[in-house]
Protein backbone atom coordinates (compact mmCIF):
# COMPACT_ATOMS: atom_id res chain seq x y z
CA UNK A 1 0.00 0.00 0.00
CA UNK A 2 1.45 3.49 -1.03
CA UNK A 3 1.02 5.46 1.79
CA UNK A 4 -1.19 9.17 1.93
CA UNK A 5 0.42 12.15 2.43
CA UNK A 6 -3.32 13.54 3.77
CA UNK A 7 -5.79 16.23 1.95
CA UNK A 8 -4.41 19.66 0.92
CA UNK A 9 -6.43 22.88 1.51
CA UNK A 10 -6.10 23.81 -1.91
CA UNK A 11 -8.40 20.71 -3.41
CA UNK A 12 -11.96 20.95 -3.99
CA UNK A 13 -14.36 18.63 -1.87
CA UNK A 14 -17.35 16.19 -3.58
CA UNK A 15 -20.49 16.41 -0.93
CA UNK A 16 -21.77 13.22 -0.55
CA UNK A 17 -25.54 12.44 -0.06
CA UNK A 18 -25.74 11.08 3.59
CA UNK A 19 -28.52 8.27 2.34
CA UNK A 20 -25.29 6.82 0.76
CA UNK A 21 -23.21 6.09 4.22
CA UNK A 22 -26.57 3.81 4.81
CA UNK A 23 -25.70 2.48 1.15
CA UNK A 24 -22.40 1.45 1.39
CA UNK A 25 -23.05 -1.52 4.31
CA UNK A 26 -25.44 -2.60 1.52
CA UNK A 27 -22.68 -3.05 -1.23
CA UNK A 28 -20.96 -6.19 -1.51
CA UNK A 29 -19.62 -5.25 -4.55
CA UNK A 30 -16.59 -3.03 -4.77
CA UNK A 31 -17.28 -1.90 -8.64
CA UNK A 32 -20.60 -0.56 -7.17
CA UNK A 33 -19.51 1.54 -4.98
CA UNK A 34 -16.23 2.91 -6.70
CA UNK A 35 -18.86 3.57 -9.54
CA UNK A 36 -21.35 4.88 -7.77
CA UNK A 37 -18.62 7.25 -5.54
CA UNK A 38 -17.46 8.15 -8.98
CA UNK A 39 -20.56 9.43 -10.99
CA UNK A 40 -21.10 11.74 -8.11
CA UNK A 41 -17.53 12.85 -8.14
CA UNK A 42 -18.27 13.60 -11.78
CA UNK A 43 -21.29 14.69 -12.51
CA UNK A 44 -21.12 17.35 -9.45
CA UNK A 45 -17.98 18.70 -11.38
CA UNK A 46 -19.67 19.26 -14.19
CA UNK A 47 -20.48 23.04 -15.25
CA UNK A 48 -23.87 23.56 -16.97
CA UNK A 49 -27.35 22.14 -17.04
CA UNK A 50 -26.50 18.83 -18.96
CA UNK A 51 -24.73 16.84 -16.02
CA UNK A 52 -24.56 13.54 -17.18
CA UNK A 53 -22.07 10.91 -17.90
CA UNK A 54 -21.94 7.81 -20.59
CA UNK A 55 -20.49 4.74 -20.49
CA UNK A 56 -17.08 5.80 -21.52
CA UNK A 57 -16.61 8.82 -19.15
CA UNK A 58 -15.82 6.02 -16.14
CA UNK A 59 -12.30 5.80 -17.41
CA UNK A 60 -11.10 2.17 -16.42
CA UNK A 61 -7.41 3.93 -15.25
CA UNK A 62 -9.17 6.27 -12.50
CA UNK A 63 -11.19 3.62 -11.24
CA UNK A 64 -9.05 0.68 -11.55
CA UNK A 65 -11.09 -1.37 -12.89
CA UNK A 66 -11.82 -3.33 -16.35
CA UNK A 67 -14.27 -2.20 -18.85
CA UNK A 68 -16.30 -5.56 -17.68
CA UNK A 69 -16.26 -4.76 -14.32
CA UNK A 70 -17.65 -0.70 -14.78
CA UNK A 71 -20.72 -2.21 -16.78
CA UNK A 72 -21.02 -4.33 -14.08
CA UNK A 73 -20.85 -2.20 -11.27
CA UNK A 74 -23.63 0.34 -13.61
CA UNK A 75 -25.54 -2.68 -13.70
CA UNK A 76 -25.89 -2.64 -10.29
CA UNK A 77 -25.96 0.98 -9.73
CA UNK A 78 -29.35 1.39 -12.19
CA UNK A 79 -30.71 -2.16 -10.16
CA UNK A 80 -29.91 -0.87 -6.77
CA UNK A 81 -31.86 3.09 -8.29
CA UNK A 82 -28.41 5.07 -7.49
CA UNK A 83 -28.38 6.16 -11.09
CA UNK A 84 -30.67 6.43 -13.88
CA UNK A 85 -30.16 5.78 -16.84
CA UNK A 86 -31.67 7.24 -20.11
CA UNK A 87 -31.73 6.63 -23.46
CA UNK A 88 -32.73 8.69 -26.76
CA UNK A 89 -31.80 7.13 -30.38
CA UNK A 90 -28.41 6.50 -30.13
CA UNK A 91 -27.92 8.38 -27.31
CA UNK A 92 -27.14 6.90 -23.93
CA UNK A 93 -26.48 8.43 -20.43
CA UNK A 94 -26.39 7.95 -16.62
CA UNK A 95 -27.81 10.41 -14.31
CA UNK A 96 -27.67 10.54 -10.54
CA UNK A 97 -31.01 9.83 -9.18
CA UNK A 98 -31.53 12.75 -7.46
CA UNK A 99 -34.56 15.30 -8.21
CA UNK A 100 -32.53 16.99 -10.30
CA UNK A 101 -31.54 14.14 -12.19
CA UNK A 102 -34.91 12.28 -12.46
CA UNK A 103 -36.17 15.08 -14.33
CA UNK A 104 -32.83 15.89 -16.61
CA UNK A 105 -33.51 11.90 -17.06
CA UNK A 106 -36.90 11.77 -18.00
CA UNK A 107 -36.45 15.33 -20.75
CA UNK A 108 -33.76 13.46 -22.31
CA UNK A 109 -35.55 10.18 -22.63
CA UNK A 110 -38.30 12.19 -24.33
CA UNK A 111 -35.54 14.17 -26.65
CA UNK A 112 -36.24 17.59 -25.00
CA UNK A 113 -32.76 17.47 -24.13
CA UNK A 114 -30.66 16.34 -27.44
CA UNK A 115 -29.82 19.51 -28.13
CA UNK A 116 -28.61 20.56 -24.72
CA UNK A 117 -26.66 17.08 -24.52
CA UNK A 118 -25.20 18.47 -27.76
CA UNK A 119 -24.06 21.96 -26.56
CA UNK A 120 -21.19 20.84 -23.84
CA UNK A 121 -18.54 22.57 -26.25
CA UNK A 122 -18.93 26.15 -27.25
CA UNK A 123 -20.71 26.73 -30.63
CA UNK A 124 -17.32 29.00 -31.72
CA UNK A 125 -15.21 26.20 -30.57
CA UNK A 126 -11.68 26.58 -29.67
CA UNK A 127 -8.98 24.96 -31.26
CA UNK A 128 -8.61 22.52 -28.49
CA UNK A 129 -11.72 21.20 -29.78
CA UNK A 130 -12.06 21.41 -32.90
CA UNK A 131 -8.32 19.25 -32.60
CA UNK A 132 -9.56 16.77 -30.14
CA UNK A 133 -12.69 16.02 -32.35
CA UNK A 134 -10.52 15.81 -35.71
CA UNK A 135 -8.13 13.19 -34.13
CA UNK A 136 -9.59 11.26 -31.32
CA UNK A 137 -13.58 11.50 -31.81
CA UNK A 138 -17.03 12.85 -30.15
CA UNK A 139 -16.91 15.12 -27.01
CA UNK A 140 -18.87 13.97 -23.93
CA UNK A 141 -19.58 16.78 -21.51
CA UNK A 142 -16.93 15.47 -19.23
CA UNK A 143 -14.25 15.64 -21.65
CA UNK A 144 -15.23 19.22 -22.51
CA UNK A 145 -14.66 20.02 -18.98
CA UNK A 146 -11.44 18.46 -19.07
CA UNK A 147 -10.24 20.37 -22.09
CA UNK A 148 -11.46 23.57 -21.14
CA UNK A 149 -9.54 23.63 -17.71
CA UNK A 150 -6.66 22.38 -20.05
CA UNK A 151 -7.12 25.59 -22.21
CA UNK A 152 -6.06 27.95 -18.83
CA UNK A 153 -3.49 25.58 -17.77
CA UNK A 154 -1.65 25.34 -20.80
CA UNK A 155 -0.06 27.74 -23.93
CA UNK A 156 -2.76 27.32 -27.13
CA UNK A 157 0.14 27.12 -29.06
CA UNK A 158 1.09 23.74 -27.50
CA UNK A 159 -2.26 21.91 -28.47
CA UNK A 160 -1.56 21.23 -31.98
CA UNK A 161 1.98 19.53 -31.74
CA UNK A 162 0.68 17.44 -28.43
CA UNK A 163 -2.16 15.88 -30.79
CA UNK A 164 0.09 15.48 -33.94
CA UNK A 165 2.45 13.60 -31.43
CA UNK A 166 -0.22 11.05 -30.02
CA UNK A 167 -1.39 10.59 -33.30
CA UNK A 168 1.70 10.06 -35.18
CA UNK A 169 2.03 7.24 -31.92
CA UNK A 170 -1.51 5.71 -32.88
CA UNK A 171 -2.34 6.94 -29.06
CA UNK A 172 -6.00 8.91 -29.79
CA UNK A 173 -6.08 9.53 -26.24
CA UNK A 174 -7.01 12.65 -24.41
CA UNK A 175 -4.34 11.79 -21.21
CA UNK A 176 -2.01 10.99 -23.27
CA UNK A 177 -2.09 13.74 -24.84
CA UNK A 178 -2.50 15.59 -21.23
CA UNK A 179 0.67 13.70 -20.33
CA UNK A 180 2.58 15.47 -23.30
CA UNK A 181 1.45 19.09 -21.78
CA UNK A 182 1.85 18.26 -18.41
CA UNK A 183 6.16 17.23 -18.80
CA UNK A 184 6.11 20.22 -21.43
CA UNK A 185 4.92 22.58 -18.44
CA UNK A 186 7.36 20.96 -15.67
CA UNK A 187 10.45 20.25 -18.00
CA UNK A 188 10.07 23.25 -19.80
CA UNK A 189 9.78 23.07 -23.76
CA UNK A 190 12.00 24.28 -27.29
CA UNK A 191 9.28 26.30 -28.53
CA UNK A 192 11.99 26.45 -31.87
CA UNK A 193 11.53 22.97 -32.85
CA UNK A 194 8.48 22.68 -35.58
CA UNK A 195 5.84 19.85 -35.14
CA UNK A 196 8.01 17.48 -38.30
CA UNK A 197 10.85 17.29 -35.69
CA UNK A 198 8.47 16.79 -32.98
CA UNK A 199 6.68 13.90 -35.05
CA UNK A 200 10.30 12.19 -35.88
CA UNK A 201 11.15 12.44 -32.07
CA UNK A 202 8.01 10.90 -31.02
CA UNK A 203 9.40 7.54 -30.01
CA UNK A 204 11.24 8.47 -26.74
CA UNK A 205 7.36 9.09 -25.46
CA UNK A 206 6.54 5.67 -25.86
CA UNK A 207 8.65 4.86 -22.34
CA UNK A 208 8.78 5.94 -18.51
CA UNK A 209 5.52 7.47 -17.73
CA UNK A 210 4.00 7.39 -21.10
CA UNK A 211 4.33 4.06 -21.33
CA UNK A 212 1.05 3.10 -19.79
CA UNK A 213 -1.20 5.00 -22.67
CA UNK A 214 -0.40 2.06 -24.92
CA UNK A 215 -2.25 -0.68 -25.53
CA UNK A 216 -0.77 -4.01 -26.87
CA UNK A 217 -2.04 -7.11 -27.77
Amino acid sequence: MTPFNGFTSSETFTQIPDSLIRLINEMDDIAELKVTLYAIHRIEHIEGNFRALCETDFETESLGLSVEEIRRGLGKCLERGTLLKAEHEADVFYFLNSPRGRLAAEAFAKGQWREAARAYAPSNKSNIFKLYEENIGALTPLLSDMLREAEKNYPGAWFEEAFEIAVSRNVRNWKYVEAILTRWKENGKDERRDSQDSVKDAKRYTEGEFSEFFKRD
